[in-house]
């Protein structure tokens, strides 16, 4: 089982279908905008917090630029999770169809 490449402007719908966004992207990242639907763990911590995840949800996940994001997701499938998904583009990608800066 593996994640899927998800574009960017699929985001919203992801979200409509009951995806849990997470933002992997660093604190001081996150301070500069984000998605408001968006929980933020790190990278770095996703070994030791993905536990707070909920199982039974599909999960997007979201970087700056989508290469973090994308680990993230593989990680999250060798976690168990079933459905995950990677926002290609990252937020840079988001924030160009929203108009706005993140």
């Amino acid at each position: 089982m593996s994640y899927q490449d998800v574009p960017a402007h699929k985001l919203d719908e992801l979200l409509r279908a009951g995806f849990q966004l997470i933002d992997v992207r660093e604190p001081f990242e996150v301070a500069r905008g984000a998605h408001p639907q968006a929980r933020n763990i790190p990278l770095a911590e996703l070994q030791h917090r993905f536990r707070e995840l909920d199982r039974s949800r599909p999960v997007a996940v979201v970087c700056q630029s989508g290469a973090r994001s994308a680990n993230a997701a593989s990680q999250l499938v060798r976690f168990g999770f079933s459905r995950v998904a990677s926002i290609s583009g990252g937020m840079s990608a988001v924030s160009r169809l929203s108009g706005r800066t993140i």
